[in-house]
């Protein structure tokens, strides 16, 4: 049965170009392995729930084991940071830092942030010509600050590298107040680098912010619940949770946080190669600002995907990996994303093109190439909405949305074109995206009264 499968796919090309075979039967393959993967990943995280239970059942270490620093990089952040910095001030932590880096903002962030009184506050300026060369710049010295500071006041004294966890919280933040407690467990395991918390758009109103929203819980329910459960979940940046020890084992010339467009994933995957575990937390959730312009979600996405190619040097380290033979093949499928997915939208191009140059209709005529495209083409998406936290009592909803959902995952591929020339000649700099007045955004201020009682 492979083999005729096969020669219909070879006959049903035949005639085009041959480069243009080679591009669909590739594109055919990696397809196949994507719907292989998602079905492994979704047993993975399965698996991982029934664990978490088990694990937290018995589990004696809680927030109050730990001293929580939450980092909060602060660039012209005057719209949202009273908001997020309140809402850290409310978290549930026995022990409690919130270092906020102004980045050498000209707006004024500064004001606000002296306007709030709280001993848990710590304000690290930044200032020229050292301000403003990246958000991994700014964490290193953070982190810095961290060791040769804060943890030799005789308020924190007590804690070692290993009972420290840095928490990163982007600065339109809004963090569960009980996402510590959450997260502890979790560190129990002394092995454990890092931990991400499930991501969520507070300002889901439209088409582009609900589809971003059905991204991040698909992602955190489905591809880093089933790395969970191999050590191998890899962080996002907001609402990650690092230990402190794990980042100095990784720590080079400048910091553990190394200059790339997307740090966050960077550092994630060193720390899996270095031998140290990750692992989700969906329990407990960061909620962010997503974005309504297409030009600018276009240009967001367009700086991931060159932070993926940049990525693709760490191949040569997943043969590191203390995890399953699985784990390791998946990190490998993992880094190579943009190469398959670039190779998949230009597919999508061609069987457009052939459409109207070749005659070749874009649906197949036989019902199992009928079946198939419709696997391949919408598969994907329908298995991640069904699983971002519902359940197959979505299957209606997920019906219904899937094929909106699926026109809205193919941005990736201008995005990742853009990246790519981008990355081939080396252009590096990036606009800050401005905030939304959380007015506009449909969400009122919160008021800052300080610290939250103990």
């Amino acid at each position: 049965m492979p083999s005729d499968w096969l020669g219909q796919a070879f006959e049903r090309f035949a005639g085009t170009p041959l480069v243009l075979q080679i591009l669909f039967l590739t594109v055919l393959g990696i397809a196949s392995s994507t719907l292989i993967s998602l079905a492994v990943l979704v047993a993975a995280s399965s698996r991982h729930r029934r664990a978490r239970r088990r694990e937290r059942a018995g589990e004696e270490v809680g927030e109050r084991d730990f001293l929580w620093v939450f980092l909060v990089p602060a660039l012209n952040e005057e719209v949202t940071i009273a908001d997020s910095v309140s809402r850290l001030l409310h978290t549930e932590c026995t022990n409690r830092v919130i270092l906020v880096i102004n980045d050498g903002s000209e707006d004024a962030t500064g004001e606000v942030l002296a306007g709030i009184a709280s001993d848990d506050l710590h304000v690290l300026t930044r200032v020229a010509p050292q301000a403003r060369l990246g958000k991994a710049a700014a964490l290193n010295q953070a982190f810095a600050h961290v060791r040769t500071d804060i943890l030799r006041q005789e308020r924190y004294a007590g804690f070692s590298p290993d009972r420290v966890i840095l928490g990163v919280v982007d600065a339109d933040g809004r963090i569960d107040a009980d996402a510590p407690a959450r997260v502890a467990w979790h560190f129990a395991d002394e092995r454990m680098g890092g931990v991400q918390l499930r991501v969520r758009i507070y300002n889901r109103r439209g088409y582009l912010t609900w589809a971003q929203d059905v991204e991040f819980s698909a992602f955190a329910y489905v591809f880093q619940a089933g790395r969970a459960s191999w050590g191998t979940a890899n962080m996002g940046g907001n609402g990650q949770f690092n230990r402190l020890s794990a980042l100095a084992s990784v720590t080079e010339a400048e910091g553990p946080w190394r200059d790339r467009l997307t740090e966050d994933q960077d550092l994630g995957v060193r720390l899996i190669q270095a031998g140290w575990r990750g692992s989700q937390e969906n329990l407990a959730v960061v909620n962010q600002q997503g974005l309504n312009s297409l030009r600018r979600l276009l240009r967001q996405r367009t700086r991931w995907a060159q932070g993926a190619w940049q990525a693709l040097d760490l191949l040569p380290g997943s043969g590191r990996i203390d995890a399953r033979f699985i784990a390791r093949v998946d990190a490998v499928f993992y880094l190579l994303t943009p190469v398959l997915q670039l190779l998949t939208g230009l597919a999508l191009v061609a069987t457009l093109i052939l459409a109207f140059v070749y005659d070749i209709p874009l649906v197949p005529s036989t019902l199992l190439f009928t079946i198939l495209f419709l696997c391949i083409g919408f598969g994907p998406g329908m298995v991640t909405l069904l699983l971002r936290g519902n359940g197959w009592r979505e299957f209606g909803y997920a019906l219904l949305v899937v094929i909106p959902y699926t026109a809205y995952s193919w941005l990736v591929f201008p995005a990742l074109l853009r990246g790519l020339g981008r990355h081939l000649v080396g252009r590096r700099g990036w606009a800050k995206t401005a905030r939304e007045p959380l007015q506009a955004a449909g969400e009122p201020e919160t008021e800052v009264r300080g610290p939250a009682p103990r």
